[in-house]
């Protein structure tokens, strides 16, 4: 196992991108959690002598439209996107895997039942599904996180199924199956482990659609509501302004398109660690 780690660590520090994407996605996580260090202003501090100031000194990516200090909502709300996209990714992984690992251990009608279920989810746009799940359940954070979830779900379950259905016809499962091995010691000891791989790559990918899907949630008024930063929500607001005040959705922006980069580059070098035959020449 150390050396599979070693062997994985030494083949992603060839890719230098996929290095930059790490250290940016590290940088912009500890200046979220640092927030209350970073900048003198509450996300929700409102001075509207100050409304609408271009970037300066003492506000240095500018304010809103309320006087409220933009750097600090983006900070905060860098907090709840991150949250929401790993609380996403978490919660449909692990569902996702297992159901994946049941339809592809047992196979036959299960099998059949669980992936039917899967491609009805995968007909329609994951977009346009978590927005009908966000609007029927309501906005919130935790309707948000299962919005996206069930409609990233598809995707973990497809993946895992087709890697049990590989490993399980190796003889290393074979021999544990004639020593007595129980399912659960199969599936978790014996199968899991060695279907990690795509997994975690799949994850940190998905780390980013979730970011981006609770964004396109909050823009069209679905997700998390004001006053409570979300990247989405402020590009949303921002846009009435976007012709004199630019910087108002600039940042925002530029604060999702970061964390999406960083997230897919940081993705594409576990992919090639994984798989040093998808290296890029």
């Amino acid at each position: 196992m150390h050396s599979r780690s070693k062997d994985f660590w030494r083949q992603f520090k060839k890719n230098k991108l996929a290095v930059f994407g790490l250290a940016l996605l590290g940088i912009m996580i500890l200046f979220c959690i640092l927030a209350p260090v970073l900048t003198p202003y509450g996300y929700a501090d409102q001075a509207l002598v100050d409304r609408f100031q271009l970037p300066s000194a003492s506000h240095i990516l500018g304010t809103d439209e309320f006087g409220r200090d933009i750097l600090s909502r983006i900070l905060y709300g860098g907090r709840l996107s991150f949250l929401i996209g790993l609380g996403s990714m978490v919660v449909s992984l692990i569902a996702g895997t297992f159901l994946g690992a049941l339809a592809g251990f047992f196979e036959g009608p299960l099998d059949a039942f669980i992936m039917r279920i899967m491609d009805m989810l995968l007909a329609i746009p994951q977009l346009v599904l978590a927005i009908a799940i966000a609007a029927a359940l309501g906005g919130g954070i935790g309707n948000v996180i299962l919005a996206v979830s069930i409609s990233s779900l598809p995707g973990y379950a497809r993946i895992m199924r087709a890697s049990v259905l590989s490993v399980k016809k190796q003889e290393y499962i074979e021999a544990a199956q004639t020593t007595g091995a129980g399912l659960g010691r199969l599936l978790l000891v014996h199968i899991l482990p060695n279907c990690l791989g795509p997994l975690i790559v799949q994850a940190t990918l998905g780390v980013g659609v979730s970011i981006l899907s609770a964004a396109s949630l909050s823009f069209i008024g679905v997700g998390i509501a004001p006053p409570t930063p979300e990247w989405g929500a402020m590009l949303s607001t921002g846009r009435a302004y976007i012709r004199d005040y630019p910087h108002l959705t600039l940042f925002p922006g530029l604060a999702i398109a970061l964390s999406i980069f960083a997230l897919n580059v940081l993705g594409d070098g576990i992919r090639d660690a994984f798989d040093p035959k998808q290296r890029r020449a």
